[in-house]
């Protein structure tokens, strides 16, 4: 089993790396900022099943596949990328209204929630990167190297949630004084379109 220090490092790294800015906190970040803290954080638990199934993934061997493969690495990023941008149609078309309808249309809980699964799983770099990140903190003399594995994306899935959760609220404050004008509302989500559109372009863009 994972010693105590190895894991220390393994959750310091990992509240590093979700505090470095990026697709996933700009995510749900805006997310936040449009529709509320309770939205981000609903978002922020898709996001960490999402983690769940690229820890899965790296645990089966599905993510060298991604690595391997050209061709299954860039169907799930065009996949996930035609979804950022079907979000960002949603913002600006949002953004066109006028007075209070011009606030984005109230999503269910399982909508925003499938939201952070679907910006998660389909980014294939996640597995990449999970591939090459969770085995430096991993040792086949400590046991089994999958339990050890889920273990690990445990942890990352603890810091991303204390993270993500901090960004969720202090956005959904922030958010919360723009939905009181109609005015900075269109502003938001012309601005949250803007934010989708660029990280589907830059997942578009992602080499293996």
């Amino acid at each position: 089993m994972i010693d105590s220090g190895t894991a220390l490092m393994f959750f310091t790294t990992s509240i590093l790396l979700a505090l470095t800015p990026g697709p996933d906190n700009l995510f749900v970040m805006t997310q936040a900022a449009q529709n509320g803290r309770k939205a981000g954080l609903l978002v922020t638990l898709g996001l960490c099943t999402g983690i769940l199934v690229h820890t899965t993934a790296v645990t089966l061997g599905l993510a060298a596949l991604f690595k391997a493969s050209a061709s299954a690495f860039g169907a799930l990023k065009f996949a996930g990328a035609g979804y950022l941008l079907y979000l960002a149609w949603l913002s600006f078309r949002a953004g066109t209204a006028s007075g209070a309808a011009a606030a984005v249309d109230r999503l269910s809980s399982a909508a925003l929630y499938r939201r952070g699964i679907i910006m998660n799983v389909t980014n294939p770099k996640v597995s990449v990167f999970f591939l090459a990140f969770l085995p430096q903190f991993a040792d086949p003399a400590r046991g089994n190297l999958s339990l050890q594995f889920m273990l690990l994306g445990g942890l990352f899935i603890v810091s991303t949630i204390i993270v993500f959760g901090a960004i969720s609220y202090l956005a959904g404050v922030f958010g919360d004084r723009f939905r009181q004008s109609a005015f900075a509302q269109r502003l938001l989500n012309r601005a949250a379109a803007g934010v989708f559109a660029g990280l589907a372009i830059k997942l578009a863009l992602a080499q293996r």
